[in-house]
C-alpha cells in the first residue's frame, strides 16, 4: 500500500505541522504540499509536527493544479474529501492501493477544478449543525481509515 496526502492551498503552517505528525504516526508515504501551503522549514510547522517534517517525505509543487495532474501521472488514485452530492461516507469507501487523500483549504474546500482531476469523494458523517471540522482532524481521521482498511 502506498498512501500519501496532497495539501493544497492550506493556509495554516500548525494545521500543516499537524497532518505531518499524523502522518508520521499512522505511516503515511508521502505529504505533497502546493499553492499557498507552508513548506517547512517553518516556524509553525515545526511547534506542531514536533520533528515528524523530518521523517516523512514531503514534496511542494508551486500550482495544485500541475500537482494533482503529475500525481495521476506517477499511478495515484486521488481522493477528495469534501461534501458534494456524490461524495461517498468514509466509513464505507475502500481506498485504493495507491491512494492520495486531497484536503481543501480551511475556507473554500477542494476547488471545482481539483474535484474534476479526482477519482473519488469522501465524506465524514457528521451530526452538528456547522457541518465542519477543522481541516487537520478531517484528515486525520482520513488517514487512519486509509490506514485501517489496508490492514483488514
Amino acid at each position: 500500500m502506498n498512501f500519501s496526502v496532497f495539501l493544497p492551498d492550506i493556509r495554516s503552517g500548525w494545521n500543516v505541522g499537524s497532518f505531518f505528525r499524523t502522518a508520521d504516526s499512522l505511516g503515511i508515504s508521502q505529504i505533497f504540499l502546493s499553492g499557498l501551503t507552508p513548506k517547512p522549514p517553518h516556524k509553525e510547522i515545526s511547534k506542531t509536527a514536533l520533528d515528524a517534517d523530518i521523517f516523512v517525505p514531503w514534496s511542494y509543487f508551486s500550482n495544485s493544479i500541475e500537482c494533482a495532474k503529475t500525481l495521476k501521472k506517477r499511478g495515484y488514485s486521488l481522493i477528495a474529501m469534501e461534501l458534494t452530492e456524490d461524495a461517498i461516507s468514509l466509513e464505507k469507501f475502500i481506498f485504493p492501493k495507491n491512494a492520495c487523500l486531497v484536503m481543501g483549504n480551511e475556507i473554500t474546500g477542494v476547488s471545482k477544478e481539483m474535484l474534476a482531476l479526482c477519482d473519488s469523494v469522501v465524506y465524514i458523517p457528521m451530526q452538528g449543525g456547522k457541518q465542519s471540522m477543522n481541516v487537520s482532524i478531517a484528515g486525520s481521521l482520513g488517514m487512519w481509515e486509509m490506514v485501517k482498511k489496508s490492514s483488514l
